[in-house]
């Protein structure tokens, strides 16, 4: 092992640690801090989750730790990891037995046995998260650091324990594991490292979506995802695990004209909105706005390169993306699936003259969410020509203002049109059918256009004209 000579007894401040040391010496055991918290003490992170190991049975130093905590301090025990959880102060600690793990080619789920410290240290997946702090006597607080991780904590690079090809082989998670802390941190990823993961890309296919979603959620929450996401393609792991995305990346010219990458476009607009907002979901929409790109492309002589309906097109695909990654297919897919299919209007709106009637539509359809629309349009505006940005930033300001005045005016975010089907029924005297669909539907054109109010009185009156020019006669003159 590494001779570090650090000791970090004093930043140990938590009332839990003092504890701990106290139960493992009564069993007879040696316990220790490992992993994340150790790392992020050294980075100078704050962290409330603690890992411990311990030369024994880690479930029951959790439970002896419980008692005298007191408190009624309850533990949650996973008796199928060998591991133990509690509470203390809004802290989580997490307490496993000392192991040592060998792997079979097909299963990333491994053969665990008791072991030593220095097992556990060398199944870690990177040096950064293999150190370790003493909780025993005499050593309380003494850094053990066996593979040099606080050098590569202080370098900035990610480096697997053991040989990489064998530590991404033994458990593909670890691929995506490294990429989101490179991403995370801002670290390098070791050559080799690099090179072992693009070797074994494919391992990651017998990893769980749920897992490697997981990890991909992790990346996209990070300050600047694309390095994430350049990374993941560059070792061949988004093929395998987006391919969609992965589809983005290129640029076709014909007859001198080419269109812009739209992989590397898509992570400028995602770089972008992170910057304005910590939802995940608005940043999915910002990964998913031009996903239909490369199903739309199509050449027009005379015109160039289009894209034509990929917005509609890329709305459709969010369910069966969502679906295969396992991401929740409720209101947060529906929302997603929203903003792909309404991306652009904000932005047509920016480049033509704002009309009225333009602005109720999309208040209409964005309904509460257009606020997250026009920062995701906002986001998406991308030119090189810079007098161009800049005056699509002076018309979305003026997007914007119509917005508010409109919105001030005819309340139109989550609106029901004044007149509903049963009304029309009622006063036509008629059963569900096709035309009171036809009413109900030019009632609402009739509002968005700007021709009659949004209320109850005038839309009364257009409907009692539009029932006639279908031949119906008024029941009653007021509903």
């Amino acid at each position: 092992m590494q001779e570090q000579n650090i000791n970090l007894g004093k930043h140990l401040i938590h009332p839990v640690f003092p504890l701990i040391a106290e139960a493992a010496k009564e069993m007879g055991n040696k316990a220790y801090v490992v992993g994340g918290y150790v790392r992020d003490l050294l980075l100078g992170k704050s962290s409330k989750d603690i890992d411990v190991v311990v030369q024994g049975p880690g479930i029951e130093l959790a439970l002896r730790v419980a008692e005298k905590i007191g408190m009624d301090t309850k533990v949650r025990v996973f008796k199928n990891f060998g591991t133990a959880m509690l509470r203390f102060n809004d802290w989580e600690v997490e307490f496993v037995g000392a192991r040592k793990e060998s792997y079979r080619r097909d299963s990333r789920k491994p053969i665990v046995e008791n072991g030593t410290l220095e097992d556990d240290q060398k199944r870690r997946d990177f040096t950064i998260n293999a150190m370790s702090i003493s909780l025993n006597e005499p050593d309380y607080g003494l850094l053990i650091d066996p593979f040099n991780g606080l050098a590569d904590l202080e370098s900035q690079i990610i480096r697997t324990p053991l040989e990489p090809n064998i530590t991404y082989s033994d458990d593909p998670l670890r691929m995506m594991r490294a990429i989101r802390f490179s991403t995370q941190l801002n670290f390098t990823i070791e050559e080799k490292s690099l090179e072992a993961i693009t070797k074994n890309a494919e391992r990651i296919k017998i990893v769980s979506i749920e897992r490697v979603t997981e990890e991909l959620n992790k990346i996209i929450m990070t300050a600047r995802p694309s390095i994430g996401f350049k990374l993941l393609y560059k070792t061949g792991l988004l093929q395998f695990i987006f391919p969609e995305m992965a589809a983005l990346q290129g640029a076709e010219y014909k007859e001198g004209k080419g269109h812009k990458d739209n992989f590397y476009h898509t992570l400028i607009v995602l770089d972008n909105i992170s910057k304005n907002t910590d939802d995940l979901w608005l940043r999915w929409a910002a990964i998913l706005h031009d996903i239909a790109k490369p199903a739309t492309k199509k050449w027009v002589d005379g015109t160039g390169w289009t894209f034509h309906g990929h917005e509609f097109l890329g709305a459709k695909m969010v369910p069966k993306i969502f679906r295969r990654l396992k991401l929740p297919m409720g209101d947060q897919m529906k929302y997603v699936k929203k903003l792909v299919a309404l991306h652009l209007r904000p932005i047509v709106l920016s480049q033509d003259i704002v009309t009225d009637s333009a602005v109720r539509r999309l208040l209409f359809e964005a309904g509460n969410d257009v606020d997250d629309l026009m920062c995701l349009c906002e986001a998406d505006m991308s030119s090189k020509i810079a007098e161009k940005i800049q005056r699509y930033r002076k018309n979305f300001e003026i997007v914007r203002e119509k917005l508010v005045e409109i919105e001030k005016k005819d309340r139109l975010r989550n609106w029901q049109p004044p007149i509903s089907g049963e009304i029309i029924m009622e006063t036509f005297n008629l059963h569900p059918c096709r035309e009171v669909g036809v009413i109900k539907t030019a009632i609402r054109e009739a509002i968005l256009d700007g021709k009659i109010k949004n209320d109850f009185d005038d839309a009364y009156a257009f409907m009692l004209g539009e029932g006639e020019k279908l031949g119906f006669q008024a029941a009653e003159k007021k509903h």
